[in-house]
């Protein structure tokens, strides 16, 4: 019997196909919408924990600036050469201490020119952050003193400029001051962000600070702990020398903050996550939206199926046949919009996740969810129209023009 019925309903549908197709549509944008935004959310925390393990969860950052609820860090000064020479003697767990100080600038090699990001640092930059030199060497004493120009090339800096030939030994301009190229970095690739992180150019921080920042103030220090210290213990020593030099008093708020890679991925997960649920909740007033649609084209059809209902009544129908009639009816305009929403999605997903970069991780028990949801959509807004049907009297129901 509940065959017959289903069979009657798709019948029905098909029988008004395009009125169909356009009232399952506000359940198949609904549905689609949520699985997209969840699948391209997953894909993206994923690739946040990858680039996270890649670089390392022993790395902490400090820059200048006071915790703001809701906004930006407050401005305040930077750090000094004596501060990070104090965090690197006093501080013991620490594997690595590097200064930074980044300008965006244009280099320049013959005829080639790039606009990349500059970093200022040390050595120890290239340690924190595991990075390798494949080609050339690290920085001499004399070039972290200032004393000579020399600066090591990212990946893609390197391909730009010179193409297949070899780099080191040669001279390039970064903005207005002559470099020699005295190695060239392992690629790291894109970032989950869509950033080419091997789009850089290292060179010691003093050289930066003269002739390219133009301040002697570091703008942030990197550290890099030991894998048998703790990260808290590291962080809360930090502070404390820090808050120290800088004279703040008891009670008063820092005037720098803190970070590990952990809470930096925290934080790109849970703003990843946000955007996905705000969007999630537009997804689910369409899905209202598609319901309501539902309900009017179910009582719109069975105003013009007045006559049949009445007829099926008169001739010994049950109205809880009636009433199952119509119920399925919706149940199975809002199931296809269902499985056509969850196709949707996949697909939307699938091309977000391929432009961003990042892992397809489509969610099967949110695609179950999706299909049980559009279901009950079905006979949440099906059951009034279906309910109608059945209380309506043969003999009206027959007169009814």
């Amino acid at each position: 019997m509940f065959l017959e019925t289903v069979k009657l309903a798709l019948r029905a549908v098909r029988k008004n196909f395009l009125r169909s197709f356009l009232t399952v549509m506000g359940v198949v944008i609904g549905v689609s919408a949520v699985i997209a935004m969840a699948t391209i959310a997953e894909g993206t925390s994923q690739q946040v924990k990858t680039e996270v393990s890649e670089l390392g969860t022993d790395l902490l950052f400090i820059r200048p600036g006071q915790r703001s609820p809701g906004g930006p860090a407050e401005a305040a000064k930077g750090f000094s050469e004596s501060d990070v020479a104090a965090i690197r003697n006093q501080i013991a767990g620490l594997r690595a201490v590097a200064p930074q100080n980044t300008a965006s600038v244009t280099v320049v090699s013959g005829g080639q020119n790039r606009k990349t990001t500059v970093v200022g640092s040390t050595n120890s930059y290239l340690d924190a952050q595991d990075w390798r030199i494949i080609s050339g060497r690290a920085f001499s004493d004399a070039e972290n003193e200032g004393r000579e120009t020399a600066c090591i090339l990212g990946n893609t800096v390197s391909n730009a400029l010179f193409g297949e030939a070899e780099p080191v030994g040669q001279s390039i301009r970064v903005g207005n001051i002559a470099c020699n190229v005295v190695g060239v970095l392992g690629a790291r690739g894109e970032s989950g962000m869509g950033q080419d992180r091997d789009d850089i150019v290292l060179m010691p921080i003093k050289t930066f600070q003269r002739r390219v920042g133009g301040e002697s103030y570091i703008d942030s220090i990197i550290l890099s702990a030991r894998d048998t210290a703790s990260k808290a213990q590291v962080e809360k020593d930090v502070s404390a020398l820090l808050r120290e030099r800088r004279n703040l008093a008891s009670g008063r708020d820092s005037d720098f903050v803190v970070n590990d890679m952990t809470q930096i991925a925290d934080t790109m997960d849970g703003t990843t996550r946000l955007l996905a649920g705000l969007l999630g909740a537009v997804a689910v007033v369409s899905l209202i939206v598609g319901g309501i649609g539902i309900m009017n084209i179910m009582l719109v059809s069975v105003t013009e199926r007045t006559r049949e209902i009445g007829l099926r009544l008169a001739i010994g129908a049950f109205r809880r046949q009636v009433l199952m009639q119509f119920l399925v009816e919706a149940v199975v305009l809002s199931v296809l919009g269902g499985i056509g929403g969850i196709a949707l999605g996949l697909g939307v997903g699938y091309a977000g996740v391929q432009y961003l970069g990042v892992p397809f991780a489509p969610n099967p028990y949110l695609i179950i969810v999706a299909f049980l949801v559009s279901a009950l959509i079905g006979i949440v807004f099906g059951y009034f129209p279906a309910r109608r049907a059945s209380r309506l009297q043969p003999i009206d129901a027959l007169r009814h023009e």
